[in-house]
């Protein structure tokens, strides 16, 4: 594991279940947490610096961190407009891998969306999509992005109705879903977290886009 590892997003689902499996591998004494509001969980020995978002890249450029974990993303619901949602999962998220980029980070791991593209007609794809050209940008030594299709997990801090229904539903649609088809259908968040981990080992130079099938081989 590299000396210093940076998450930010470790409030979410994904970046939740991934500082806690490292905390409790003993790695918690090279982890750092960047976050808008204190973190409510014993992280151990890692880090936790709270600070306004506008000071995130400062806070990086001090870290130093070797890899950074973007696990960052919100909803519509949540961020109550298109502009605020963008503001989240493209600039913020853009924001976060230039300063890390600055910092010297060799590797930059990110969650996006199965089918993000930044030419797609859907806003929440395209954004997810322009985001994902902002981190290609920054020619980070690596670069993982990792696509997952529905997430299955339980989130604690928010409803999701339309969600719940999906997931609840993914046991029948998934047994549909074959071939080129297999990118949509719902993966555990801890399977993600789990293929973050494996990929934190990885040295191999180059920009990877990781969907479910090539989640599923990390883990």
């Amino acid at each position: 594991m590299a000396d210093k590892v940076l998450i930010v997003g470790a409030t979410g689902l994904i970046g939740g279940l991934l500082t806690r499996k490292l905390v409790a591998q003993g790695l918690g004494n090279k982890l750092h947490l960047l976050l808008r509001r204190p973190y409510r969980e014993d992280v151990g020995k890692a880090k936790v610096h709270v600070q306004l978002q506008e000071n995130w890249p400062a806070t990086i450029a001090k870290i130093k961190p070797n890899v950074v974990i973007s696990c960052l993303g919100s909803t519509m619901k949540k961020a109550g407009s298109k502009e605020e949602f963008a503001a989240v999962d493209r600039d913020l998220v853009g924001a976060v891998a230039a300063a890390a980029k600055a910092a010297g980070a060799k590797q930059f791991i990110a969650v996006s969306s199965t089918m993000a593209d930044s030419s797609a007609s859907s806003f929440y794809l395209k954004t997810k999509g322009e985001a994902e050209d902002l981190m290609r940008a920054q020619k980070f030594d690596r670069l993982n992005i990792i696509r997952p299709g529905l997430l299955r997990g339980e989130r604690t801090n928010e409803s999701r109705i339309g969600e719940s229904l999906a997931i609840a539903a993914s046991p029948i649609m998934d047994l549909l879903l074959h071939g080129k088809f297999r990118r949509y259908r719902s993966i555990l968040a801890s399977d993600v977290a789990d293929a973050i981990v494996a990929l934190m080992a990885e040295s191999a130079a180059g920009q990877f886009v990781h969907e479910n099938d090539a989640i599923w081989e990390l883990v």
